[in-house]
């Protein structure tokens, strides 16, 4: 399973947010598509139309599960796609920006 440290992650890079609607809407990184795990298959089309052409696309969830089955669907879909390894919660801890859905201070539900 390919995998990146969320403090690897660079601010321009491409993020795709698996968790529901509610985990989003507590709280998210800044400028990332969602696409709950849930509505994936159906809604395929926008990441792949979202995701960046000849680039990655950093796959994250809560704490790692649900990105990984995800990564997994993409990679085999020849897409290059990595696990955030941690999720959102390894990426509050690290200090990085989560906003909610109103742009407010976020949390990691």
């Amino acid at each position: 399973m390919p995998t990146v440290e969320v403090g690897d992650l660079k601010d321009d890079d491409f993020l795709l947010d698996v968790r529901e609607d509610d985990e989003w809407q507590a709280g998210h990184a800044e400028g990332a598509l969602h696409v709950p795990i849930s509505e994936f298959v159906s809604r395929y089309g926008e990441v792949t139309e979202a995701a960046p052409q000849d680039g990655r696309v950093h796959v994250i969830c809560r704490s790692g599960g649900r990105s990984a089955q995800v990564t997994m669907y993409l990679v085999q879909q020849g897409i290059d796609a990595v696990n955030v390894d941690g999720g959102m919660q390894l990426w509050a801890a690290a200090g990085r920006p989560v906003v909610d859905d109103k742009g407010g201070a976020g949390f990691v539900l």
